[in-house]
Order: structure tokens, then sequence, then C-alpha cells
């Protein structure tokens, strides 16, 4: 674990589990913003503690670099002793997945490792991040824990068994865990992305960085996830879609 320190929180730990330079960096910042102590985890360690320290530095936040791998019950169980040893858990963002080849792959030439390793970080993987954090959660009476899904959550395509067998999996768990656990005070929500997420046009990348044209900005999509955490339980949203404004439906 590394830490790039700067003020304290007066908050609890916003765990984002599945951090890469998108999406899981602009929802760890926008959280950093927000006052929050961060946990950042990932598998490439070197790559976490670079965007943990451009993090920290941008926002004066505390932020915290861990190595997970999220198909794997130890790594995930020892990746959080160290998250929890910072402070309780009051957000979890479950935002891994294997890189996606966007080339359809025929049933009969998919590989049974390719399958097994694919569900194992897409729902597996939040399973064993979530038994970590909704028993101090369930405690304190609070909590917000949120799962990235896609267009593969809600269908089936041919060519991504792999995939879409994964995101079916985080979508039945997450409404699982949200008639189970929101009526003990906890906010479980599912975000289905449909879209390529681009970079960030934030302080530390420039314009030609930002994406190619029709990418969803990750800081607007990082805004819904911090509106999610917020909401009033009056009225709490247990699944919303995010698209941009020209996506073609098929």
């Amino acid at each position: 674990m590394r830490s790039m320190a700067s003020s304290a929180s007066s908050r609890g730990i916003a765990a984002v589990v599945g951090v890469g330079p998108k999406l899981g960096r602009s929802i760890a910042r926008k959280f950093a913003h927000e006052g929050f102590t961060v946990a950042i985890l990932a598998r490439d360690l070197g790559r976490l503690s670079r965007l943990a320290d451009e993090i920290a530095r941008e926002e004066k936040a505390q932020v915290f670099a861990i190595r997970i791998d999220c198909s794997d019950s130890r790594s995930v169980r020892e990746a959080f002793e160290g998250v929890l040893s910072l402070g309780f858990v009051e957000v979890l963002v479950y935002n891994a997945c294997l890189p996606v080849d966007w080339n359809p792959t025929s049933f009969a030439d998919v590989r049974i490792d390719a399958f097994e390793k694919s569900i194992a970080v897409s729902s597996v993987g939040a399973f064993y991040c979530a038994q970590q954090v909704l028993p101090g959660m369930v405690d304190r009476g609070r909590g917000t824990v949120l799962f990235t899904g896609c267009s593969a959550s809600l269908n089936g395509i041919a060519g991504f068994s792999e995939l879409c067998c994964g995101k079916f999996a985080l979508r039945a768990l997450s409404q699982c865990l949200a008639r189970e656990f929101q009526p003990l005070g906890i906010h479980v929500a599912h975000v289905i992305i449909h879209g390529t997420v681009g970079s960030s046009k934030g302080p530390s990348t420039s314009q030609q960085q930002s994406g190619g044209e029709g990418c969803m900005d990750p800081d607007a999509v990082a805004e819904t996830y911090w509106h999610l955490h917020v909401q009033d339980r009056t009225a709490w949203t247990q699944e919303i879609d995010l698209c941009p404004s020209n996506l073609i439906y098929f």
C-alpha cells in the first residue's frame, strides 16, 4: 500500500476498485474533491501509485494506492484489510472489468479459462469486495455500494458471451444486495454505461488526449456516481442508464 497524503478527511473512506486512467480515476478524483479519503485499487500498483499521486496533488486529498486481484479471494481480503485500516468504508465503487477485445469471438472458440476469468473479475470479485464492507456499513446504518455495468448487462450479444455472462451476474448481485440491505440504510445502485468512456478532460489531461468524437466524458459520468451517493434515502435510484446524446440504438 502506498499513501499519497495531504489534509485529513472528516468523512469515511471511498474505496474505488478498478481504477485506470479513465472512469476509475474520474470517480476517485470526484470523491477526493468532495472531501473523502480515497483508496484506489487495481492490479498494476505502479500505475495506480502514479494516479494516486496525481489525484492527491490536484485535489489536496489523501489518496491510497492498494494492489488487488479481484479474481482472487485472498487478494481481495488482504487488500481490504489495508483499506479498513484507514477507517470505515462509507462508499464502495466496483468498476473492475477485464479489457474487452471488441472483435466478437465465436462461441466454439471461447476458452473456458477466459470465460471463467471474465466472470471472476466482473461479478465474483464484486461479491468478494461487497462482503468486506457491508458488515461495517450495516453496523453504522449507512453506506453506498455502486457497481459499474454496461450494455452487456442487459442484452446478450453474439460473440461476447464472457462479457455478457459476467455483467448479467453483476446486475443480479446488485439487485439482490439492494433488496437485502437498502432497508438497513445501505444504498446499492447499478450504473449501466452505454458507450465508450474516453479520457478525462481534467487538469492533467490535454484536450488532444480527451478521447474521440462520441466518447463519454468520464468526469461527467463520475458526477452521476456522486449524485447517487448523496441522494435522499426517500428517493433512491437502484439502476440508472447513461449514454451519449448521439448513441445509436440497435
